[in-house]
């Protein structure tokens, strides 16, 4: 692959801006959309810098990605690669992938465009660049100043600044609450999904509606809410005291072995069906509980 003689251009969000406009130079592309408006493409980008939309645009109502198998494809894999003169390289399979840095976003300039995929890159999606997860793929992203979570796919390469760990569509930038200051301090988390529709978050079994009760039980599983996973076990356990006070169900603390590491989960049940399981889960977040999840895992 060639070298790009393009500067990164400046924004309203500061010098982030991903690799979409870089990589449309080298090639790499396609994308993701929801109605896109119209762009001329006679100038490739109509805008010099990038920037928010005009007017007012409430994220709030935005849904995430929603994760779900899809097979490699050869569109935005190729590896390695080279942005300006530095090589990169697409992971095999990104099981366990969980990583802490600089998330930056993009949006009008780049709006309507090709993503490094083929898709179309709509700011007002749930989408992202990355410059070595697989793409198509998906990612919890988390602001670690506020707590607030999104899931995105992943669809495009970049941003190619060495102290940027992944650029996010304005939208989800919107959600995660950092639109104004460029930049935010995130946890990324690869969600992947196989053929038979089970979901790993960072490596750890998740239920997302992929199997029903039957086949959990059968696996000698059951369902568990689960509203934390620590290195340390002290953060986990402090963790867990707080859950008892508010938990009339039995609340556990288990360690698992991951890609990425020994994790000590601290969970609530197990529940007879999902739908128990939500409703504690929804209790729990009323509580003041960030980002409690129904997961598959061992009884």
């Amino acid at each position: 692959m060639s070298e790009a003689p393009l500067k990164r251009p400046g924004a309203a969000a500061g010098p982030l801006r991903s690799g979409l406009a870089l990589v449309a130079v080298l090639a790499l592309f396609a994308g993701c959309a929801q109605k896109p408006t119209e762009v001329d493409h006679s100038a490739r980008y109509t805008l010099a810098q990038d920037r928010a939309p005009d007017g007012q645009f409430d994220a709030s109502e935005v849904p995430d990605a929603v994760p779900r198998f899809e097979p490699r494809r050869a569109a935005g894999n190729r590896s390695p690669y080279t942005v300006w003169g530095k090589q990169y390289r697409v992971m095999d399979n990104a099981d366990g992938y969980v990583e802490t840095g600089i998330a930056s976003w993009y949006g009008e300039k780049f709006h309507g465009h090709k993503t490094s995929n083929g898709e179309v890159f709509n700011m007002y999606a749930m989408s992202a660049a990355h410059k070595s997860l697989p793409i198509p793929g998906y990612a919890r992203v988390t602001n670690l100043a506020n707590g607030q979570s999104v899931i995105v796919r992943v669809n495009d390469r970049g941003p190619f600044h060495d102290d940027r760990l992944i650029d996010l569509s304005y939208a989800a930038a919107l959600r995660l609450g950092f639109e104004r200051q460029g930049t935010a301090r995130v946890r990324v988390e690869a969600i992947t999904v196989r053929p038979d529709g089970s979901t790993f978050i960072a490596g750890e079994r998740v239920h997302l509606g992929g199997q029903s009760q039957q086949q959990i039980a059968a696996s000698g599983q059951g369902l568990f809410v689960q509203l934390g996973a620590f290195s340390q076990r002290e953060a986990a356990q402090r963790l867990l005291e707080q859950v008892r006070v508010h938990s009339v169900e039995p609340v556990r603390l288990t360690e698992v072995e991951a890609p990425a590491g020994r994790f000590h989960r601290v969970q609530v049940g197990p529940f007879q069906d999902e739908q128990a399981a939500q409703r504690q889960r929804d209790n729990l977040v009323q509580r003041g509980f960030e980002r409690p999840i129904v997961i598959a895992d061992a009884l």
